[in-house]
């Protein structure tokens, strides 16, 4: 085994918890990681969307897929569980979610940095959708895939149509 001396000058920090701690350059060029969440009842041929209130932090009034920002250490599917559970009232098993579709966007609310969402599809689950958070939401509701609102988000609108036509499943938005 050969004697080789430490890095002259190069501080290493040792590590006391279970998760390796990410460098500095690394938190400041981090992208948020988002999940969407389709609950699509292929039978009758309809999903699951909410309404922003107008209470909402980011597009007030629009239609959009049950969506959250992933905690620090949360594997994206748990984030689909629970913010699809949080917001809806629905319920789904992480190993039932196929991903439908992925969103990589170069700036967003609350991300500086930009934001990947990783946007599943479900086509089983417990529960009857309700708005269980009234003061970001206006409504939660089924509707007909072939009617779904035009005021919606455009960046999860375009995963979700993507999704129903077999469109394409990557898009990018805002990179030049």
């Amino acid at each position: 085994m050969p004697n080789n001396p430490p890095d002259e000058g190069n501080t290493v920090a040792q590590q006391t918890d279970d998760q390796p701690q990410a460098l500095k350059p690394a938190l400041e060029s981090m992208t948020l990681l988002v999940a969407a969440v389709i609950v699509h009842d292929k039978a009758t041929n309809r999903v699951v969307l909410l309404q922003r209130s107008e209470n909402a932090k980011f597009a007030q009034g629009m239609w959009d897929l049950p969506v959250g920002k992933s905690e620090p250490g949360e594997p994206i599917t748990e984030t689909a569980v629970r913010e699809l559970r949080e917001e809806t009232g629905l319920t789904v098993k992480p190993e039932s979610l196929k991903v439908a579709h992925i969103i990589h966007g170069a700036w967003g609310v609350e991300a500086p940095n930009g934001f990947l969402t990783v946007v599943f599809a479900a086509h089983e689950w417990t529960g009857e959708p309700e708005n269980r958070e009234p003061r970001k939401h206006s409504q939660v509701r089924w509707v007909d895939a072939d009617t779904i609102p035009d005021e919606f988000v455009d960046t999860t609108a375009s995963a979700l149509h993507r999704y129903l036509t077999d469109g394409p499943q990557v898009s990018v938005d805002g990179w030049r």
